[in-house]
């Protein structure tokens, strides 16, 4: 026999011993008799084809459980890199604003002059930067052009918004109102 086949053979007898508590461990990992069954099967290729790194009077099992966590993590991480959803969207405000779009009605009870009047009544720390964002300014271009560091420019342009939500919630209530009580 030569060296290699000898320890090939040792590396196989030593995982017959440990095979069961292997087994069991990748359920614990996973969770999932299919995934434990593949992330097993997984270790069995990796202890076999890293047989020669296996170091002589360390142990085994210690070993081999290493290498089946390291699957694991690795497995996991990709699952997760495959699950994650990247955004294109060169604005920064949309991503992770965790509000809801609403689909619009084509109509509403606002006009587009109604509009402007509450965009005029916003102060003008908030008024300008949003009137840029709305006439297509990028956030890094009004950072620029009004000398503030761009983290205030976007939590300018969201108060801003913000504050005409309340505008037109209010705008929408007063419209209601004289309805209501006639």
């Amino acid at each position: 026999m030569t060296p290699s086949l000898s320890l090939q053979a040792n590396v196989f007898s030593q995982f017959e011993e440990i095979s069961p508590s292997l087994r069991a461990f990748s359920m614990a990992l996973t969770q999932s008799e299919a995934d434990a069954h593949d992330l097993y099967q997984d270790t069995v290729y990796k202890v076999i084809s890293n047989a020669e790194k296996f170091r002589q009077g360390t142990n085994f099992k210690a070993w081999a459980v290493t290498i089946m966590r390291n699957l694991f993590i690795n497995n996991y991480r990709k699952k997760m890199r495959r699950n994650t959803l990247l955004d294109q969207t060169p604005n920064n405000y949309f991503i992770d604003s965790g509000q809801v779009n609403n689909p619009n009605a084509g109509e509403s009870d606002a006009s587009y002059k109604e509009l402007l009047t509450m965009v005029n009544k916003l102060p003008d720390d908030l008024r300008i930067p949003f009137w840029m964002a709305y006439q297509g300014y990028k956030y890094e271009e009004i950072s620029q052009k009004l000398g503030s560091p761009l983290g205030t420019i976007k939590s300018r342009i969201f108060f801003a918004r913000r504050k005409l939500q309340a505008l037109y919630a209010t705008a929408s209530v007063d419209l209601t109102l004289p309805a209501e009580e006639a």
